[in-house]
């Protein structure tokens, strides 16, 4: 008897899987607020040099600032210089007189800003580029920018700690660490009394963060039938979108970036208190051999779930021997990935599929600028338009397919962003449709490439593929927001290259097999028995039934 077949019996799908789903929603939730939280904690406002004696008012009396501020080629003031003196302004009789003299023909010379910077406070009272002593502006905004690489670089190392230990020591155990660790680490970077304290604590939030990305979907499915994982994969990326949505209202509530922080960070206190009705995997505890725990585990589902499954259908003796089974499969290694030619070309072709999503995604995701709308509204419009998006993978992955779903997700992506760069900086209706657009396509890609990897590994490497293909997609995602840094080469380059990933990427996709309506394979050799000649396949088909 396999885990499946036991499964099957206390009820695949049903009151306890539904439960289970809702109580691990929160992590769900949690994970958006603080992967896009960059987008109002580190906002740039408005800033000019601070001057003595400068007006109250940031943006009245230009005619005064002109005189210590020059201006830059689109006609607005300087935000990163000053002139070393001030100017006599043309208008003026002093003005004049000097310029029939020849005197203001030369450019005068200017300085950086030395006695700090003053911020436009409308939109927002503090941010972290804002911060007092920090000044993440000018020479410094690279720090800034940096804080959410260190954050992201922070998911990539938390993500293979996480996936390791919660094979060794349980989902549920490391559920409860990545919970605590999030809740002490994210009050510590609210408190940050430096940049490099910040750095540190947000670096190693990430790390805690990515326990909920690595643990959360296996229990999940660890305890769905196969028939329902897809209907409740997408059923629980829409906590995501949620999450998303929650973070424009919680952002436009709460302007000051440490009672940010502190407001995302709070809800993790709940969710320790839920970890008491969270189940843990019972596949997990086979594998361990820990029979009694597994075998209560599963008459509570069966209980739940109103199945007539008494001790003696479902006695220890017959959880002992699936157990058994578990436990002589050897342990796998990231090795076994790349060991056999059709494995390796999977594994090969999904890293830079994840990539490109990964690095697509967060690269609009964290560019709210230039629609002509506000942040907040943004960022609302960015939520809402990943459900219609969700409801279409739905539908297209049943019929389409999921290798042409997650290429055409991919090119829509990345036409989006081509079409955006041809559009006119004074056409901003186009542009907000485009980067919406965009937005939507590279959530469908995200939502796609969870459901397709796991379709395409075998039952034995599902896990570990799924580790070292989301290993890379957080690389990519790390280096996102850096590639935003090369607007200063080009403005339109940035988009250029979340683009041309996004396109490379969907060709990729194109040379992974289809998986619609296909069997999911158990071993290697399902694997690579589909690449082989198909009298060689029919030669194997009665070894395997005398094997069996």
């Amino acid at each position: 008897m396999s885990f499946e077949e036991l499964l099957e019996q206390v009820g695949g799908f049903g009151p306890f899987q539904l439960r289970n789903v809702a109580l691990l929603a929160l992590p769900r939730v949690l994970l958006p607020l603080h992967f896009l939280l960059p987008i109002f904690l580190a906002a740039v406002p408005a800033h000019r040099c601070a001057l003595p004696g400068a007006p109250a008012n940031f943006s009245h009396q230009d005619a005064w600032l002109e005189a210590y501020i020059p201006r830059e080629p689109d006609g607005t003031l300087s935000s990163c210089l000053r002139f070393a003196y001030p100017q006599a302004l043309p208008n003026t009789t002093l003005g004049e007189e000097r310029q029939s003299r020849g005197e203001l023909e030369d450019e005068p010379a200017t300085v950086p800003c030395s006695q700090g910077w003053e911020y436009d406070h409308s939109e927002f009272s503090s941010t972290t580029a804002t911060e007092s002593r920090w000044d993440l502006v000018c020479e410094q905004k690279g720090l800034n920018r940096a804080a959410s690489t260190f954050f992201f670089a922070g998911v990539l190392v938390g993500a293979v700690a996480f996936g390791y230990l919660s094979d060794r020591f349980g989902r549920r155990r490391l559920l409860l660490v990545a919970y605590v660790s999030t809740l002490v680490l994210g009050l510590a970077s609210a408190a940050s009394v430096s940049y490099v304290m910040f750095a540190i604590t947000r670096t190693l939030t990430g790390s805690a963060l990515a326990g909920f990305t690595i643990i959360v979907m296996p229990l999940e499915l660890e305890w769905l039938d196969v028939e329902h994982r897809t209907v409740a994969g997408v059923l629980s990326s829409t906590f995501w979108t949620g999450g998303v949505m929650l973070l424009a209202l919680v952002g436009y509530l709460i302007r000051d970036w440490r009672w940010l922080l502190l407001a995302v960070t709070l809800p993790c206190a709940p969710g320790i208190l839920s970890l008491w009705w969270v189940p843990e995997s019972a596949r997990w505890l086979l594998t361990q051999g820990r029979v009694k725990e597994a075998h209560r585990y599963l008459l509570h589902c069966a209980r739940l779930n109103g199945r007539p499954v008494c001790e003696d259908s479902l006695s220890q003796e017959a959880v002992s021997k699936v157990a058994a089974e578990e436990r002589v499969v050897r342990r796998p290694s990231y090795l076994d990935l790349f060991r056999t030619p059709r494995l390796r070309h999977i594994s090969l072709c999904c890293m830079v599929v994840w990539f490109g999503v990964n690095f697509s995604y967060y690269g609009l995701s964290l560019d709210v600028s230039g629609l002509g709308l506000n942040v907040y509204q943004t960022q609302l419009l960015f939520g809402a338009v990943e459900l219609p998006f969700k409801l279409l993978v739905y539908l297209s992955v049943r019929h389409a397919g999921r290798r042409l779903t997650q290429a055409g997700t991919l090119l829509g992506t990345a036409l989006a962003l081509g079409t955006r760069l041809l559009v006119s900086s004074d056409m901003k209706s186009w542009s907000t449709v485009l980067a919406v657009m965009g937005k939507g396509f590279s959530e469908a890609a995200f939502t796609t490439v969870y459901l397709f990897t796991s379709e395409l590994y075998p039952t034995v490497l599902r896990q570990t593929g799924m580790g070292l293909t989301a290993l890379v997609g957080r690389l990519g995602g790390s280096l996102a927001p850096l590639a935003a840094l090369l607007d200063g080469v080009w403005l339109s380059l940035p988009k250029l290259a979340y683009g041309g990933i996004a396109l490379l990427a969907a060709g990729t996709a194109l040379l992974l097999p289809e998986t619609r309506q296909a069997q999911l394979p158990e071993t290697i050799q399902d694997v690579e028995r589909k690449s082989a000649p198909t009298s060689l396949q029919e030669e194997e088909m009665p070894m395997k039934q005398v094997q069996n």
